[in-house]
């Protein structure tokens, strides 16, 4: 009995990962299919980081110790942007409502949504990282590691996305999320000001959000010459935030905007 339940339980969760891959893969042919959005992702923080960098063409040292915070800034708003809007739009549309009165459950259609988008985050993160360090000359020592750190940072953008278009009625709605989810982050992740030279509540709030964590990251890898503990630790906070994320996104997840 007990090797019966456990074959059954192997079958149900092996096409569980059937049903995730097949949705991931709509998902990517959906992208492909709109070059508009393609080119947000995979082209727009390229864009933004070559003008990043000429704007401090004169001081070139500027750019070696900001850069790496902004090629995890860059992809995790526009993820973010990009993958609310979509699934807000999937919902109205009633695309949602038609995948779930199919077997699909509801942690699975999640599960390939956040694959679909993890495998454009990946695309967009590999291309700006290869821009920002063999093209426009970052000056970085571990530049593996700033590529995994820009992919879980975008994936975290997309993560955030997909549970935040939950609370979103419209596109509209869903952009106004940039305001109060995103900007706060930036404001006090440590790009401005190092958090410990803010006001103590503050600084409090910055420790409870995971940019602050992908920032000291990247400030770690503009100087370091090797992967050192305290960026095992924000890597491990920072995939922490991502598996929590899509965990409440698909508890959080409705057909249909009423």
């Amino acid at each position: 009995m007990t090797t019966t339940a456990t074959h059954t339980h192997q079958a149900r969760r092996s096409v569980g990962i059937v049903r995730t891959l097949a949705c991931a893969r709509r998902v990517l042919e959906q992208l492909s299919h709109d070059r508009r959005s393609v080119a947000l992702i995979v082209l727009m923080p390229s864009v933004l980081l070559l003008v990043f960098r000429y704007v401090y063409d004169s001081t070139p040292v500027v750019f070696d110790r900001i850069g790496p915070q902004m090629l995890g800034l860059f992809p995790f708003i526009i993820m973010f942007l990009v993958t609310s809007v979509t699934m807000v739009r999937e919902r109205t549309s009633g695309t949602l409502e038609r995948l779930l009165t199919t077997p699909l459950r509801r942690g699975e259609l999640i599960g390939g949504y956040a694959l679909g988008f993890g495998v454009a985050a990946l695309v967009q993160s590999l291309v700006s990282s290869a821009v920002a360090i063999w093209l426009l000359g970052l000056d970085v020592q571990i530049p593996w590691a700033i590529g995994l750190f820009a992919v879980v940072d975008a994936v975290l953008g997309t993560a955030l996305g997909l549970l935040m278009s939950a609370f979103a009625t419209t596109e509209f709605q869903a952009v106004q999320f940039m305001p109060a989810i995103v900007v706060p982050q930036i404001l006090l992740c440590g790009l401005l000001i190092p958090r410990d030279m803010m006001p103590r509540v503050l600084e409090l709030i910055s420790d409870a959000l995971p940019l602050s964590y992908a920032t000291d990251a990247f400030t770690e890898l503009s100087n370091a010459d090797s992967f050192n503990d305290a960026m095992a630790l924000d890597l491990t906070v920072l995939v922490g935030f991502v598996v929590v994320s899509i965990a409440l996104a698909s508890l959080t997840l409705r057909r249909r905007t009423p």
